[in-house]
């Protein structure tokens, strides 16, 4: 069941008399979840429609409109998934106490992953999650991976019972499904021969992974410095060794990197980043993977509308780490 929270005016969800507190039951038979089954089920010109309105009065809906048209209705949020793992370098333990209780939420969701580009590991997946997953193809999700052996794995999860990450990718790939995937690196752990060989399974998948990113582990005052530490410049180069020798083997023979290091790898190198050209579509942006070669071409891209700005001074706001490229990027 999911609850309408509004319903757009002249809509045919107004049409019908939905309005925010009716629930909705099913589509042809088939009990309604969350969003998914939503935009799934009602992805037909032609399908019922099983409501309950606030006053109690079930009705089902016979309805049929054009697929261009929108029933023109909001959902109530998914309750999201909560995360089973307990990593030493999770960003959530990162945060000061006292702030907004949203902001504490670990979510674990491959829900979120498909629409918005969470990363997710896939470790509280259940039987009826891996079969919706192939049904309503999900593809792609972005997966957090950091090591394909289990037993690394498993260690910097903190969760002694995750799944093995290679049988699940290879299931999911068996359907169809493809995935981004990363490795959060923690120096010591899944760094060096660990990290080349994470680099070389993953690959293996052929197009079912569309590329891996490497980001370092990043710590804040809060974080479990006890368990986990930052990787010094040398082990940032010699991550970044790894990731062009697997980039080289793609180039060769699929005509583009596939393997990328974020943005903080290279910083923390203290090596020049990467051209623009190599991010392709810049997929995996919002994991920090090209943002600042990204940001300088939408400069550059909206510089026409700033000619009226010459002579003028302008003031940037931005954090440390970023503080000393803005003269690159501007």
């Amino acid at each position: 069941m999911i609850k309408v929270t509004g319903v757009q005016p002249e809509s045919i969800g107004e049409e019908l008399g939905l309005r925010a507190g009716t629930e909705l039951l099913s589509v042809d038979g088939r009990e309604l979840e969350d969003f998914l089954d939503w935009e799934f089920l009602t992805a037909e010109e032609r399908f019922l429609l099983h409501v309950r309105h606030p006053d109690g009065e079930e009705i089902e809906y016979d309805i049929e409109r054009p697929l261009s048209e929108s029933l023109g209705v909001s959902l109530e949020p998914p309750r999201i998934r909560r995360c089973a793992n307990r990593c030493d370098f999770c960003f959530v333990d990162g945060l000061p106490d006292g702030l907004r209780d949203v902001l504490y939420i670990r979510d674990d969701d491959y829900r979120l992953s498909f629409r918005y580009g969470n990363f997710a590991t896939l470790t509280n997946l259940k039987p009826k999650d891996v079969a919706r997953i192939i049904e309503f193809r999900l593809s792609p999700l972005y997966v957090s991976v950091h090591a394909t052996d289990p037993v690394v794995r498993r260690y910097l999860l903190r969760n002694p019972t995750a799944p093995e990450i290679l049988p699940q990718l290879r299931h999911f790939a068996d359907q169809g499904i493809e995935f981004h995937t990363q490795v959060v690196m923690s120096p010591g752990v899944n760094d060096g021969e660990v990290l080349r060989e994470t680099l070389a399974d993953l690959y293996d998948f052929g197009s079912a992974v569309i590329g891996c990113s490497v980001v370092p582990v990043g710590l804040t005052e809060f974080s479990k410095h006890h368990l986990v530490r930052e990787p010094t410049a040398e082990e940032c180069r010699a991550a970044i060794r790894l990731i062009d020798e697997r980039a080289a083997i793609a180039r060769a023979e699929r005509g583009a990197p596939w393997a990328y290091g974020a943005d903080e790898l290279y910083l923390r190198a203290e090596v020049e980043l990467p051209p623009a050209e190599i991010y392709g579509g810049f997929e995996q942006v919002e994991n920090g993977v090209g943002a600042v070669r990204w940001l300088q071409r939408q400069i550059e891209a909206g510089a026409d509308e700033l000619q009226g700005w010459e002579g003028r001074r302008i003031g940037v706001v931005t954090g440390t780490a970023m503080s000393r490229l803005m003269p690159m990027v501007l």
